[in-house]
Parts: structure tokens; sequence; C-alpha cells
């Protein structure tokens, strides 16, 4: 939807404009009965996160990242059609505040899938948009964003008289702008050892709502040539300076959200030290857990033919040509990946979970 979108008519939205929505939210939290000294404090914090992501924004206005959007991209507002999930019923009746990033138009689904749904499902959701859209640089503006969305809710609860849901969204509101120090997860290891499997379970868990942004270099390879994550490539899409290529683009994306203070999980086979200790670097000062995964190869092949639908396009024989590779030292921790269950478990405790 947001890929079709055409571009903002009106001038292009920035800092201001979303401080703008705070303030308005404010407002109509009060006259809806919210406890105003809270409802006050949630201000203060909600502009002193807009403000510190103010270039951010700007950046993202001037790339075009302010559109016409939805507007109102609640789960309310969602219908399965033919299986497949169809929004109606837009924000209509105020062209600017429809004119948004369209960041801050997902962030009203992902804030309604974590709070009504699961965690699991709203960071689901956040990397499937991502690896679709390439737009990695949007969990920058994601505390202010699910923030807001919250307190959209909890003033619409107060004013139809549901004091428990308005409590709980006002909570979620200030929880959201909460700080949580981010951490870069590499996880190495041949294919077919479950490296996504592992990302997708930690991921809900690891740093600010809704979980870490997880990098897949198969993900990124295929947004990169243009084609949806399960089109298989051509063998020249896998050529060396076009991986090189792939790999660069997942450490400066990874460097980007740790610098704005997003949980990361890099996903790649890591095979070469020079890459391990790139990835490590995109973390800056922050906290590195690097894991490696290993599995018989036997145990590998079986899980490679039964595949489906993967954005992965290795088979039996890229992996035994990988396989035959000299990884050199490892030092990353060592996780046996033969069963997954006991795989997450072992990485958890690793994590400090």
């Amino acid at each position: 939807m947001h890929q079709q979108l055409p571009g903002a008519t009106l001038p292009a939205a920035g800092a201001s404009d979303i401080e703008t929505v705070a303030h308005n939210n404010f407002l109509a939290a009060r006259a809806a009965g919210i406890d105003e000294a809270r409802a006050r404090a949630w201000l203060d914090r909600c502009l002193a996160a807009i403000a510190s992501r103010a270039p951010a924004l700007a950046a993202r206005a001037e790339a075009g990242r302010v559109r016409r959007c939805h507007g109102d991209l609640h789960l309310g507002n969602l219908v399965l059609m033919e299986d497949r999930p169809v929004p109606f019923d837009a924000l209509e009746f105020d062209e600017r505040l429809a004119t948004i990033d369209t960041g801050y138009d997902l962030a009203f689904l992902l804030m309604d899938l974590d709070r009504r749904v699961a965690r699991p499902a709203a960071n689901r959701v956040l990397n499937r948009y991502v690896a679709r859209s390439g737009d990695s640089g949007l969990v920058a503006g994601l505390p202010p964003w699910l923030s807001l969305r919250a307190m959209i809710r909890a003033h619409v609860a107060a004013r139809r008289g549901d004091a428990a849901e308005a409590a709980t969204y006002l909570a979620a509101a200030e929880a959201y702008l909460a700080p949580a120090p981010p951490v870069l997860v590499a996880i190495g290891g041949l294919q077919g050892t479950g490296k996504s499997t592992l990302a997708r379970a930690l991921a809900p868990a690891l740093g600010a709502a809704p979980g870490a942004l997880v990098l897949r270099s198969d993900e990124i390879r295929k947004f990169m040539a243009g084609v949806p994550p399960e089109t298989r490539l051509p063998a020249d899409a896998y050529a060396p300076a076009r991986s090189a290529a792939v790999y660069a683009e997942l450490y400066a994306r990874a460097a980007e959200a740790m610098a704005a203070g997003h949980a990361v999980i890099a996903d790649m086979v890591f095979l070469d030290p020079a890459e391990r200790r790139a990835v490590q670097s995109a973390s800056g000062a922050a906290r590195f857990v690097g894991l490696w995964l290993e599995a018989p190869l036997a145990v590998l092949e079986a899980r490679l033919a039964s595949r489906t639908g993967d954005a992965s396009d290795a088979d039996a024989a890229v992996l035994r040509a990988t396989a035959a590779r000299d990884p050199g030292p490892i030092t990353w921790q060592r996780i046996d990946a033969s069963n997954a269950d006991a795989m997450v478990q072992a990485a958890r405790a690793v994590m400090g979970a």
C-alpha cells in the first residue's frame, strides 16, 4: 500500500508537525478526563523524544517518506478478504493529519498488534515490512510514534467511558518512551542451521518495542535486486562484488539502527572473519553478542531440501561448497543447532534472557 501511494502534496512534514500532533493529543487526553499530571509528563517526554530524532525525521521527509497515507491503520480498519488483509476507512476529513511519515502510519498497526495480540506479531510485521520496503530507518521514529498511537487509543477509550482500557493504553504510551539500551546480536553459521528461526525467536524480547530489527542478508539481496524476498535469483546475483554490496548494506543499516537506539539482529553466514569484525564494528559502543550455529551436514541438507517459500536460494550444493571453506577462528558463542527448541533455549541463556 505504501509503495503505491503518491508523494505528499502538502509541504513535507517534519518534527514540528509531529510535535503539533503530540500537543493536540495532550489536549484531547485532558479533555477526556485523563489525569492531567500524567498527561503533561507524557507530553514532555514525547516532545523530548521527537526533538532528539528531529534530524532523522527531517531526512525521512526529504527522502519522500512523507506521503498521503491511510492515517488510521489499526486492526479495526483491516478486514481479511480472500486471504489478504485489506485496509479500509482511511482518514479522509483532514489532509494534513493523513499526510504523514509512512513509518508513523505503520506504527498504529504495530502498536495495536503489540497490545491486542502479542509483541512477536508486531515484531514479525515490522520485519516483514522492512524486508519488502527496505525502510529500516523507520525504527528511529518508533518510540514517539508508538507512544502517540497508544495515547490516541487512551483518550478515545476515556471519552467513551472505558476507564480500564484508557489506563492500559496510557501505561503503554508511557512505556514506549522508556529508554531501552540497544544490543546487536549477530547470528552466523552454515546454511540451514536455523539462523532465521533463531532471529525470529529472539527479536521480540530485545530492545525497544516492538523488538529487534532483523537484518537478513538474503532479504537485503532480494530487495537490492528489486524482487520480493521469495523470488529466486540467478547465480550472477551471488557474484563476489554483489555479495560485498549486500554485506555493506547490512552493516550500514545495522549501524544506523544502533545509532538510533534500536536493537538489531544480523542474520548472515558470516564465514569470513572480516565479515564478523565488520558487523561487530556496527554495534559501536553498545553491547555485541555473536552466536555461531552448528549442526551435522546431513541435518542441514535435509532442512534445505524441505524449504519452501524462503528468501534463501541455497541448496545442498551451495551448502557443501560453503562447508568446505575455512571460517578461521570462531570466537563467537558456539551453539548446537541440531534441535531448534534447544537452540533457542541455549541462545537465550547466552543472552541472559
